[in-house]
């Protein structure tokens, strides 16, 4: 079977943000037209703009960021390609925790050991024994984490709510992974409300109406950053946006 190489400055313009021009790290695509940059690129971008800055085509009139989600393919794709992309990014964030006196996240600790086993299995003489000896720390490592994301970064959140329609929760006070979502928040509001489905909601911080796919993390980052804990969010029932 025939294959051919082809030169990672080949394909240098498809794994690569147009605002930093550098590779996409947390790579996140734009829904209306599926362009991909990195997020704090694109985030910080959208704070003054609300067109693609690829096509220009408009994402939305007043809420562009409700139309931006998280591309792990992409990411996956980006991390394969780069040799020691995915090492030297990990190591960044541990350093930056670091520097600030933080424990590291457990999601990162995860990345940084799921990088480490993708590299070359025959570098400095490793026999089939050490591969094997490898496969049960790994197995070992999987039933570690199988702790319900308790070792993730936490963010501690109070619910509000702010319409007549819906009832407040018993407990609005409730504390959870950084990693978890907007869209699970939703899943938890409906569940305990009893609504017929999450999709009747929307869920707010500082009166903007936040995206399913964003992360806690990205919403303390970018909406809470000097407030104190606990990251207030406010949800109502579902508005059309004109």
């Amino acid at each position: 079977m025939l294959t051919r190489k082809i030169k990672l400055w080949d394909i240098n313009a498809h794994i690569t943000c147009r605002l930093c021009s550098g590779y996409l790290i947390d790579a996140t695509t734009v829904t209306e037209c599926l362009h991909t940059f990195c997020r704090s690129c694109l985030v910080k971008y959208l704070e003054e703009n609300n067109t693609c800055p690829t096509c220009r085509i408009v994402i939305h009139q007043s809420h562009p960021l409700q139309y931006i989600g998280h591309d792990r393919t992409m990411q996956d794709i980006v991390y394969k390609l780069v040799p020691g992309l995915q090492e030297a990014e990990m190591r960044k964030q541990r350093e930056f925790y670091h520097k600030l006196g933080m424990e590291v996240p457990g999601d990162i600790k995860g990345e940084t050991g799921s990088a480490k086993q993708h590299s070359d299995p025959h570098r400095n003489g490793e026999t089939k024994a050490d591969e094997s000896c490898n496969k049960e720390a790994a197995e070992e490592k999987q039933e570690e984490d199988n702790d319900y994301h308790r070792s993730d970064e936490q963010v501690s959140i109070c619910l509000e709510c702010n319409s007549s329609k819906l009832r407040g929760l018993k407990r609005k006070w409730i504390r959870c992974s950084a990693q978890a979502t907007v869209l699970h928040l939703k899943k938890f509001i409906a569940k305990k409300l009893n609504l017929s489905s999450f999709n009747e909601l929307d869920i707010l911080c500082n009166e903007e109406i936040l995206g399913k796919d964003h992360t806690l993390k990205f919403v303390v980052v970018t909406r809470w950053r000097f407030k104190k804990a606990p990251l207030l969010l406010h949800y109502r029932p579902k508005m059309d946006l004109l």
